[in-house]
């Protein structure tokens, strides 16, 4: 099962390198499997190998204490204490349940970090993904409301109100993972990268010639290296959210991995992936989620009130829309697609 969910987690961000221009230094890229996903570093200064090690160190701390797919986690010291008693947590921990909790704010619930009975009752992307009975979905329902997460910042512990309550940061910890990359990649002197975490792309700076990274938007429909469209960014992150990342199959129906905490299914609209371009990759992972609820219109109001962030969205008749911001550096390069703004 593992080589079929490594099959359909492909990669949402596709940097497009190409030849466009000569290198001074060729890169040296290195691969792993981690936080569930393909997980690319590569570097364009002349640095050594162990650089890229020591971002992936620091990738797998993050994986050690907030993965849902390993045992003995924070996440599960926290879901054993709920309803009983606080949890002491790492300081990684206790920043992304901050920053989890205040995007669940936000987003009014849409995304909402606490959805973690549903996210283990559905099962999808592992081995035991099933539709559940209606009667579960809203047993477990009941269980999801981000207000009953407790934070003591003070004390960093952290309590879930409520017996039977459990976390998932599957939406949020990987954008705080490709940050901390970054920031080990920085205090090792690399000046040009691209960090590939799945979904989560962080964009160092410019090119080697000082020139913008040119970034392949992921086709939704089609296997990993299928583009839609082309961005042109500098020092930024793109963080994709999509219907065909995780998913199974019901009766010719697709089941797919992002939740709507309202109703306990799979989101159930127009859009096949929304796609969100900022300084920050954690901020970007969280509001994909509420971007994807609300759907075009809302999502691009929703995003273009925000100082610094950009969006794309793909919908399932294959028709691309994108914020104001994005005139300038992005194109269409498949003509199955059809830009609509």
């Amino acid at each position: 099962m593992r080589k079929f969910i490594i099959g359909i987690l492909i990669l949402s961000i596709i940097p497009l390198y190409g030849c466009a221009y000569k290198r001074d230094t060729e890169p040296i890229s290195k691969t792993e499997y981690m936080l569930g996903t393909i997980c690319t570093i590569t570097l364009y200064d002349d640095k050594p190998e162990s650089v890229i090690d020591k971002a992936f160190n620091r990738v797998k701390q993050i994986e050690d204490k907030m993965s849902v797919n390993k045992s003995g986690t924070e996440l599960d010291a926290i879901a054993e204490g709920s309803g009983k008693k606080y949890v002491k947590v790492s300081d990684d921990t206790f920043y992304v349940l901050e920053k989890g909790k205040y995007y669940s704010q936000q987003s009014g619930g849409s995304f909402d970090i606490t959805v973690g009975p549903l996210v283990k009752l559905w099962g999808i992307g592992t081995d035991h993904a099933r539709l559940p009975e209606y009667k579960e979905i809203q047993a477990k329902r009941a269980l999801v409301n981000y207000k009953d997460l407790l934070l003591d910042k003070k004390n960093k512990k952290v309590m879930l109100a409520r017996t039977g309550m459990s976390l998932d940061l599957g939406g949020i910890a990987k954008g705080y993972a490709a940050d901390e990359a970054a920031r080990v990649l920085k205090e090792n002197g690399v000046k040009h990268a691209i960090i590939n975490l799945g979904g989560n792309v962080l964009a160092l700076n410019s090119n080697p010639q000082g020139k913008p990274w040119k970034i392949g938007v992921q086709d939704p429909f089609q296997s990993r290296g299928n583009v839609v469209a082309s961005l042109e960014v500098t020092n930024k992150t793109v963080v994709t959210s999509g219907i065909y990342e995780r998913y199974f199959k019901k009766d010719g129906k697709i089941y797919h991995h992002i939740l709507n905490p309202f109703t306990g299914y799979p989101m159930d609209n127009n859009l096949a992936s929304v796609t969100l371009i900022t300084n920050t990759s954690i901020n970007a992972d969280a509001m994909t989620k509420n971007a994807f609820y609300l759907g075009i219109n809302k999502g691009l109001d929703y995003i273009n009130s925000i100082s610094g962030l950009q969006g794309i969205f793909i919908t399932k008749d294959k028709k691309v829309y994108i914020t104001k911001g994005l005139k300038d550096n992005f194109k269409i390069i498949d003509s199955d697609y059809k830009l609509m703004n």
